[in-house]
């Protein structure tokens, strides 16, 4: 028998008319979120940053396909990395739908990261996706965007991530390996104290008479909004019932027959 509340048919109508007037507060909230995020300043974007891409070298504005605006996705795989980060690959899942929709709406994407070309069409084919993804590799892209930082900056504790300096790190314990972190480094075939200096994270770029500018940037749980799964499960009856890291790469579960 269920330990959940019960209820018939009417009180639950009534609830969850209640609960609408909540969900339509937070939809306006929002609505104004997203209008603060667009009211930002833009910089100006002056270094010259070099990708490596399927089609050869690229600018950030050939990114850009001809378009105004450009989204980018920060993925979480360094060149000592063996595959993706699986949380980031968890969330690479719900790209390749969303990619013509947001082109032709004048927005350009691409996914981004650290690994040389080669890794990254190796486990995009693996995975079965069809989006844009460049490597940095070489280039101060991840560094500047605050994505990448340097063992040096782990241990003198200069790391500056979310838009907060994070405690120096001079050694790891055995047990840290045992933690999430420490999981998902395992699943990306690296150590953790390697597969932390990298990091997600989503900037967005615009261009106006041959000019970028950047104008926003989310980290951590800020990218949790385009994470399609916590979507889902947040309207799941159990919620996300989560203990620990319970996710893989979508073709390493472990299927019923």
């Amino acid at each position: 028998m269920t330990m959940h509340k019960t209820g018939t048919r009417e009180e639950w109508l009534d609830a969850r008319i209640e609960l609408l007037a909540a969900e339509k507060e937070h939809t306006r909230r929002g609505d104004v979120l997203a209008q603060q995020r667009q009211a930002l300043p833009w910089v100006k974007v002056d270094k010259q940053y070099r990708f490596q891409t399927p089609q050869g070298t690229k600018t950030l504005a050939d990114l850009f396909k001809g378009r105004s605006q450009l989204l980018v996705y920060h993925f979480m795989y360094g060149p000592d990395y063996t595959a993706g980060c699986p949380s980031c690959s968890s969330i690479a899942d719900g790209f390749n739908g969303i990619v013509v929709h947001l082109e032709n709406h004048d927005v350009a994407f691409t996914a981004v990261s650290r690994a040389p070309l080669e890794k990254l069409e190796a486990f995009k084919e693996r995975m079965g996706w069809s989006f844009d993804w460049a490597s940095s590799g070489g280039s101060d892209f991840n560094a500047d965007f605050a994505v990448y930082f340097t063992e040096e900056q782990q241990r003198d504790g200069s790391i500056g991530y979310n838009f907060r300096r994070e405690p120096a790190v001079k050694s790891w314990a055995p047990s840290d390996s045992e933690g999430p972190a420490g999981k998902m480094a395992a699943m990306s075939g690296t150590n953790l104290a390697t597969y932390v200096l990298d990091r997600p994270g989503l900037s967005a770029f615009v261009m106006e008479d041959g000019e970028i500018y950047h104008t926003y940037s989310c980290y951590s749980r800020g990218v949790d909004g385009i994470w399609g799964m916590y979507q889902w499960l947040d309207r799941a009856p159990k919620g996300r019932n989560e203990n620990g890291v319970w996710w893989r790469h979508h073709d390493k579960y472990e299927h019923a027959a």
